[in-house]
């Protein structure tokens, strides 16, 4: 069957932010080498049948991202949702932050922050330049640029992965069938800008959704996104993950995206255990964050250059970490793990008992 003008539009749109997000890419690094070649990063080449697995990959990706579309899983016009006017102003920006970003490499500071009144109340792991990125995750201008610098990075499928997550969470809320929509209660934990939330709502537009992150300024611009001019408004609160401010047993699913790679091994633990404590009995967690060497031996060149390329301090860690072991630990069951490109999904549940 011929594909529909649907169809060709959607792939045609993901080709072309394939292609803007690997000239940006190829454009910065080579401005960085005449700029200030003393700070280009050391990476491996990555090998051609690496790059051919890479574009399968994105391909198989973008393949199952419409087919869930066409069979309702959520709707297509979420395929398209992307804030062209927001992005296309803080573009510039973008290249503007460069400057700012080498001559924190120059430096080795991976602790540029803004001053801070409230400094005690994050964990020392927090207070950093991830990514070598301005102010960490601690300003409205870092917040402002995240989620364009995010979508360049993974030329324009992080939307796709952060998609991932929904056939899971539909599935595991099959559980809760008996009760409404509107009776579903979803956590999505360090929530960040808030797209994660925004692919939730589409599919499930009546249930009540909540984000929690410690960034202020993130949440502002979650606010942003996902409040201005809605009916259907997202509860938005800032706590650490290791312990959040909910009580237990209040919330029939829980998300959480591109964290775990953030965490050093015992805050990662410590997130899990309280997702569990927060979860209902029955109800489902469901992460997505980077893929890992033990699922994916064949991008490992890939995942040693990102570490290379960006102040990512816990990600070696990460890549090695034993989530499964960690979920079965945290008292989590029908632990469930896939890969899509450079995203690892897990479900799991909270047995039905409530104990471990």
């Amino acid at each position: 069957m011929a594909p529909s003008f649907t169809e060709i539009a959607y792939r045609t749109l993901q080709q072309g932010r394939s292609l803007a997000g690997l000239v940006h890419k190829e454009l910065s690094t080579k401005v960085m080498e005449v700029v200030a070649p003393d700070v280009v990063p050391q990476t491996e080449p990555v090998p051609t049948e690496m790059m051919a697995a890479l574009r399968q990959s994105l391909n198989t990706l973008h393949d199952r991202d419409w087919l869930d579309a066409e069979e309702g899983l959520y709707p297509q016009s979420l395929l398209f949702d992307i804030p062209w006017l927001d992005w296309a102003e803080r573009y510039p920006r973008v290249w503007l932050d460069l400057p700012s970003n080498w001559a924190r490499r120059r430096a080795r500071d991976v602790q540029d922050l803004p001053d801070l009144s409230d400094r005690d109340f994050y964990p020392d792991y927090y207070l950093q330049n991830f990514h070598h990125q301005t102010d960490g995750y601690l300003s409205d201008h870092s917040a402002e640029l995240y989620d364009l610098q995010v979508d360049i990075l993974f030329n324009g499928a992080a939307d796709a992965m952060r998609r991932r997550i929904l056939p899971a969470l539909l599935d595991g809320l099959k559980h809760f069938s008996n009760r409404s929509q509107a009776n579903l209660r979803i956590l999505d934990v360090a929530t960040g800008t808030g797209r994660t939330l925004h692919q939730i709502r589409a599919a499930l537009p009546q249930a009540t959704l909540v984000g929690v992150d410690l960034s202020e300024a993130y949440l502002r611009q979650a606010n942003r996104w996902l409040n201005q001019g809605r009916c259907s408004l997202v509860q938005l609160v800032q706590g650490n993950a290791e312990r959040m401010p909910f009580d237990q047993g209040g919330f029939q699913a829980l998300t959480c995206v591109f964290l775990m790679h953030e965490l050093p091994a015992d805050a990662r633990q410590a997130v899990l255990q309280d997702c569990y404590r927060l979860l209902e009995p029955g109800g489902v967690l469901v992460l997505a964050d980077s893929v890992q060497l033990k699922d994916s031996p064949q991008f490992d060149v890939a995942m040693d250059n990102f570490r290379r390329v960006f102040h990512e301090p816990y990600y070696r860690d990460y890549i090695s970490d034993d989530i499964d072991q960690r979920l079965l630990d945290a008292g989590f069951c029908n632990v469930q793990a896939e890969s899509h490109f450079m995203a690892r999904v897990w479900s799991a549940t909270k047995p039905d008992s409530g104990t471990k």
